[in-house]
């Protein structure tokens, strides 16, 4: 635990849909389409606070219900209707912290997009990373992961269902 942290503390959690190839997103949006998937991450994010920067919330088609949406923008002049904006990485973390401190949440879900994920990474405790077995043209990458700092604790293997374009797997990562 690093300092300053409490046990109570929520965990600080990504989570992510990466193709083989590391993409992430395509021209503001997901390279593929996966139903499964779109169920799986409501399931993991219901009732947590997700955090999220600007262009991957345009890229939303509303505020996802029953979480609280934390926008992360340098614009002070962006409005999200229904959402909490945060003006840098650890104003965001600070709402959603207080947001789970009232609710019970134990994670913050921090859901992207790249640069957003790069900057959270050293502080973040879960991936649930969904791995798309494809490698789709991209312009959104996931950062690298040190293999010695994340422990795979599971793995779901699924065949594309009639709502998805690949297979792929339900991956969960610990910081060691």
């Amino acid at each position: 635990m690093s300092v300053g942290k409490h046990a109570s503390d929520p965990v600080i959690a990504l989570v992510v849909a990466m193709g083989d190839n590391g993409a992430i997103g395509r021209g503001g949006d997901l390279p593929w389409h996966l139903g499964s998937d779109m169920r799986y991450f409501r399931q993991v994010t219901m009732g947590k606070p997700i955090v999220m920067g600007r262009r991957t919330f345009k890229s939303l088609p509303r505020v996802l219900d029953g979480r609280l949406n934390i926008v992360l923008t340098r614009d002070r002049g962006f409005v999200a209707p229904d959402a909490v904006m945060a003006y840098c990485l650890e104003e965001g973390l600070e709402a959603a912290r207080r947001s789970a401190a009232r609710t019970g949440a134990d994670e913050i879900m921090v859901i992207g997009g790249e640069d957003v994920f790069r900057e959270v990474l050293p502080q973040a405790g879960r991936i649930y990373l969904t791995e798309v077995h494809a490698s789709p043209d991209a312009d959104t990458w996931f950062p690298t992961l040190d293999s010695t700092e994340w422990q795979e604790v599971s793995r779901e293997k699924h065949a594309a269902g009639p709502k998805d374009d690949y297979p792929f797997s339900f991956v969960l990562l610990e910081r060691r």
